[in-house]
């Protein structure tokens, strides 16, 4: 028998899951302040319910919208409505972005010096020491589980990228999924960030820092996510598909904060950098053809690897054909995006020429570090190329 490898696990301190979890929501915040800035998406007016509750709750709200992905100037803005209205609780509401925002605003609240010194590559890395205001993530799409990631994604616009503020005190105190939020969430919204869920599920399977724990999450939320996503789609309304959908997001999230992903986020990061091109969106378009050249690349260069035998298995996850090879998993992805219409890259105007220099900016992510093999740069280059 193998000894199993060692391995950490990390994640919010506490989850609530479950339909209707919302209204429990004032007496969860009750335990950690009277004052919550409310971060959030563009549609402010969704948080209405939110901030109902928690009035009757007697806990003062202060909206902080934040429109697109989160940027650094967004996070300085959020830290000054926070401190104008003494604040002593974030709560993010929304998707990804609200939630990375809610993380990088709360620790900036509490630990000294401007935002810059603690981000990767583009800033000095310095380590967060003080614990941040509490925080209490309660996400409205199923596809980051950003709500259990010790990490923030933020635009640094100046450099055209996309970093990191990392931190296991990024954490939140409570994580709370409700999947009577996600009901009205778009066709398309649902398509992207069910595609995420999807994609951070099969790179923290298939990647070098995979563990016991993480393989676990993953077998049993992937063939969940192959079920419900095609039927959240159809029928936005779907209890049960809303439900698994929340379900394998936020397993998706423990995958991911504790074992890493690959080529997939490799590129997201520098192409979100780059162009006005939604995280979801990019990791739909590039998941077969990433798959593809994984597969193509192990059985040429690396036959033995234990990832071809993982990507066997989700061939078998996805179809529900044991002993499926894994070309079976490419293609189900494939037709999949097919069945929710999703969209080349070429649709967010980004072209051939852009190729050389995202496939260099992919290469010093840590995402690609993930990676089940080392890609050259033509074989990411033709994966780019392909999603185009």
């Amino acid at each position: 028998m193998k000894l199993a490898a060692p391995f950490e696990f990390a994640t919010a301190q506490k989850i609530s899951f479950g339909a209707g979890r919302l209204r429990e929501i004032g007496a969860l915040a009750q335990t950690f302040g009277r004052s919550a800035l409310v971060v959030t998406g563009r549609n402010i007016a969704r948080a209405d319910q939110l901030r109902e509750l928690l009035r009757v709750a007697n806990i003062a709200t202060t909206i902080f919208s934040v429109p697109g992905e989160p940027t650094v100037d967004d996070i300085g803005r959020g830290v000054a409505a926070a401190r104008g209205a003494e604040a002593d609780l974030v709560i993010a509401f929304g998707g990804g972005s609200p939630i990375d925002a809610g993380k990088a605003i709360a620790a900036m609240l509490t630990n000294p010096g401007a935002l810059e010194d603690y981000l990767e590559v583009v800033g000095r890395g310095q380590t967060l020491t003080a614990p941040p205001v509490p925080l209490i993530a309660a996400p409205t799409t199923a596809g980051t589980g950003a709500e259990v990631t010790r990490n923030a994604v933020l635009g640094a616009t100046a450099h055209r990228l996309k970093v990191s503020l990392r931190s296991p005190l990024l954490l939140p105190r409570l994580a709370l999924i409700d999947p009577e939020l996600t009901y009205s969430l778009p066709r398309q919204e649902t398509a992207w960030s069910g595609m995420d869920a999807l994609t951070q599920l099969i790179e923290a399977f298939v990647c070098t820092r995979a563990n016991a724990m993480t393989d676990a999450l993953c077998r049993e939320a992937l063939p969940r996510a192959a079920r419900a996503l095609p039927l959240a789609f159809q029928n936005p309304n779907d209890a049960s598909a809303r439900s698994e959908m929340c379900l394998a997001s936020l397993f998706s999230g423990f995958a991911l904060a504790n074992a890493g992903l690959g080529a997939v986020h490799g590129f997201a990061a520098p192409i979100g950098g780059m162009f006005s091109a939604p995280h979801g969106a990019v990791c739909a378009c590039l998941l077969p053809h990433v798959m593809e050249q994984n597969i193509r690349a192990l059985r040429v260069d690396s036959a033995e690897s234990p990832a071809l035998e993982r990507y066997s298995e989700i061939a078998s996850f996805l179809t529900g054909r044991r002993g499926a090879p894994p070309e079976a998993a490419v293609d189900w992805v494939r037709s999949l995006s097919a069945g929710l219409d999703i969209p080349a890259l070429g649709k967010f105007q980004i072209g051939r020429e852009a190729i050389p220099e995202l496939v260099e900016r992919s290469l010093k992510s840590s995402s690609m570090k993930g990676n089940p093999i080392s890609l050259s740069a033509h074989q990411l280059s033709e994966a780019l190329a392909r999603a185009l």
